[in-house]
């Protein structure tokens, strides 16, 4: 395929496809507006589910080092009620179908693989022009510009890219999440600490809850949940993060003292999270020379797991469409879409409904159902929902 394909963003999408293309001894760029793969952390935990995120790491050649950084047991899950008492508790099973990693170390282990010069960092796109026959010129935000072939936006949520294809935008979902970390959690936050377990821990009620993680190392990474409109989050002032965290607080008076420690005794600043989506069944008509993947296509909430997931096998996908058709670009196009538009409409479903479970006014009864009937179907409860943020 002698085409120049261009890929906006280094997410987690955007390097599967790279990687898939180059096994094909075909080659992209990557341009990504950060201005280094250290420029931020890379968020927390991600659990790697055997029908989609593992397939594409086997076809990208990656598996056997992927299993290499499985974080081992981590992938056990606990409900608890508002006063701490434990409801259900889920083992790590062991059986590998929802192995938890690093998010970083996964990303460094995409950027690994892939060949020198391969992604162009601090490229940050600021606006498209089709040229005709399905390419179009580039212009990012330091004034260099490019040309592409195929452009594939894998630049998330608030892509530039989708606008190519789409007139759809993200919605506030109605639930914000806010984020914090605790250090030394079992000498420094002991009650946390026996609470979270190994695994994640979920505690809901009606319109609230909190949710958190505990690393190898102790560090807790806590998820504070709220059914709140846009205004109310607003109020909350994180110059002052002490003021703020007490303010949120205040929303689980009576709550355990293991639980609301997750808010208040936050040892770094705490980052606000809304949840947006796109439609469930947000699909484009076919554009020549452009298409999109991960959250850029189909951004969900959290609560099904798959925002990760979904992103490496899109990447994984595309990739495989383009080496089948070297040389019939709209077929390949065709044939990625096609298939890409109902499984991202089924999990948009499912992480929707799920989300509603967690907090309606059944809540936590609604949850233990949820991870009960997976148990039962043969899934496993750890596939049930995983409530943590969204994909970056």
């Amino acid at each position: 395929m002698n085409k120049e394909i261009t890929i906006i963003g280094a997410g987690l999408g955007g390097l599967m496809l790279a990687r898939i293309l180059q096994v094909h001894g075909i080659g992209a760029t990557i341009y990504e507006a950060e201005a280094s793969a250290q420029a931020r952390t890379q968020g927390g935990l991600l659990d790697i589910h055997e029908h989609n995120g593992q397939l594409a790491l086997k076809a990208a050649g990656l598996f056997e080092r992927f299993r290499e950084i499985v974080i081992p047991g981590a992938d056990a899950q606990r409900i608890v009620d508002t006063a701490g008492a434990i409801l259900m508790d889920m083992p790590d099973t062991g059986s590998g179908a929802r192995p938890e990693v690093d998010r970083g170390e996964l990303r460094r282990l995409l950027l690994a693989s892939l060949a020198p010069g391969t992604i162009r960092w601090g490229h940050k796109l600021s606006s498209v022009r089709a040229l005709g026959d399905g390419r179009h010129a580039l212009a990012f935000a330091h004034g260099a510009t490019a040309t592409s072939d195929l452009l594939v936006g894998a630049d998330g949520a608030w892509s530039k890219v989708r606008p190519l294809v789409s007139r759809e935008n993200p919605a506030y979902t109605g639930t914000v999440f806010v984020e914090t970390y605790l250090f030394q959690s079992d000498t420094a936050h002991q009650a946390s600490a026996t609470l979270a377990g190994h695994g994640t821990m979920i505690a809901t009620a009606p319109g609230k809850g909190i949710f958190a993680h505990r690393y190898a190392d102790g560090t807790l990474h806590a998820y504070v949940a709220l059914n709140k409109p846009l205004a109310w989050m607003e109020q909350l002032d994180f110059s002052d993060p002490a003021a703020a965290l007490a303010r949120l607080a205040r929303e689980f008076d009576g709550w355990a003292p293991g639980l609301t420690q997750l808010i208040t005794g936050a040892d770094s600043t705490p980052r606000m999270r809304p949840i947006h989506a796109l439609p469930a069944a947000h699909r484009w008509e076919p554009v020549a020379g452009v298409t999109l993947l991960g959250d850029a296509a189909h951004l969900m909430s959290p609560f099904a797991g798959e925002g990760a997931n979904l992103a490496m096998f899109d990447g994984a996908s595309l990739g495989e469409a383009l080496a089948a058709h070297p040389d019939d670009m709209a077929a390949a196009l065709h044939a990625y879409e096609t298939a890409l538009f109902p499984r991202s409409q089924q999990a948009a479903a499912e992480s929707a409904r799920n989300m509603t479970i967690f907090f309606d006014e059944h809540a936590p009864q609604g949850v233990i159902d949820l991870f009960t009937r997976a148990g039962q179907d043969g899934a496993g409860a750890q596939s049930a929902a995983d409530p943590r943020a969204q994909d970056a």
